[in-house]
């Protein structure tokens, strides 16, 4: 008898260690965030590498651009490259793509078998086979090519947490943006308030927002969650010209990123390159009513950017700039 009482001592424990992990792994997949890996224009310099980012939605990895040297950028800050699913190039300007074939080639040797989709210009798959044949190089994974509409906003990926969709921008050459948006989220459990061993479905019936009868007992969803917290966005403004027409794509995104090539006494400069100033951007990010402004795509004339930075916080002050490395939040 005292065995028995014993298992079930022990097997009321196990039962609310399990679910007091399921809970804290259902409160804990909330991160939004981008990994800078390149934040230089056109060459690399002082530190500061050809363009790329990771941006990381519960643990879901997307590559946006891929300049030159962008793998080692990955291995050097970190991120684990077989998680990668999805590459999404801008333009084919060469600081945006150059990198592709060699952290391809590296995945493929690496033994990497699951799929990449890769959303880019449509050709982009005319380079890539050029390059493939004349050096023999063959993946070992699956290679999924979606050609962007260059000219018109479009959804490319659509799934159950978040909507990636392009816009276009305005520059020497064909570019897109590219806009990540979280979806509806589930409501948030008030973990001291659930009883004991309350089954897997029913913790995701109250999160749903239905109530649930549990022992005789109707639990309500508004005793036991809490609504959850507004939804966030990104949105990344590759090369472009001061571009009104943006503003209404990222109007009111939780974190911009837009390059920022030239401080503003090379406006004229700028726009003869089809780039934007600090100062632009600010603009931009202040009209749009962004939550943060985040710098970046620096001509290598600046050693040091404070100069870009100070100028833009002086339009909108919740401006940061850019750095190889850093991992920004995407915050509510």
């Amino acid at each position: 008898m005292q065995r028995n009482r014993s298992n079930l001592i022990f097997q009321a424990a196990n039962n609310t260690l399990i679910t007091n992990l399921i809970i804290g792994v259902l409160l804990a997949i909330m991160i939004f965030n981008v990994t800078i890996l390149g934040s230089s224009s056109a060459t690399p310099g002082w530190g500061r590498g050809l363009p790329a980012q990771v941006v990381n939605f519960n643990e879901q990895l997307y590559l946006i651009d891929c300049g030159e040297g962008t793998q080692m950028q990955i291995q050097k800050f970190g991120v684990k490259a077989s998680r990668i699913r999805h590459i999404l190039i801008s333009h084919l300007h060469g600081d945006h793509y150059l990198g592709l074939v060699g952290l391809l080639s590296s995945m493929s040797l690496q033994g990497r078998t699951r799929p990449i989709d890769l959303y880019a210009p449509r050709e982009l798959a005319e380079v890539l086979t050029v390059q493939f044949r004349c050096t023999g190089i063959v993946l070992h994974f699956p290679l999924h090519f979606h050609p962007l509409d260059m000219e018109n906003p479009a959804v490319i990926i659509d799934n159950e947490t978040i909507m990636v969709s392009t816009f276009p921008l305005l520059h020497g050459l064909p570019v897109v943006g590219f806009l990540f948006r979280e979806k509806e989220k589930p409501r948030n459990l008030i973990k001291e308030r659930l009883p004991a061993n309350l089954p897997f479905g029913h913790l995701q019936a109250l999160k749903r927002g239905e109530d649930v009868l549990w022992q005789g007992k109707t639990l309500l969803a508004a005793d036991y969650t809490l609504p959850p917290k507004p939804l966030r966005s990104y949105a990344y403004c590759s090369d472009t010209l001061y571009h009104e027409p943006v503003i209404e794509w990222v109007k009111g995104v939780s974190l911009l990123y837009h390059e920022a090539t030239f401080a503003d006494d090379m406006a004229d400069r700028a726009k003869e390159t089809f780039h934007s100033t600090a100062r632009q951007a600010a603009t931009i990010a202040r009209k749009a009513q962004v939550g943060q402004l985040l710098l970046g795509h620096f001509s290598v004339r600046y050693r040091e950017v404070d100069v870009l930075l100070n100028e833009a916080c002086e339009v909108f002050p919740a401006t940061l700039a850019a750095v190889d490395g850093a991992v920004f939040e995407v915050a509510s």
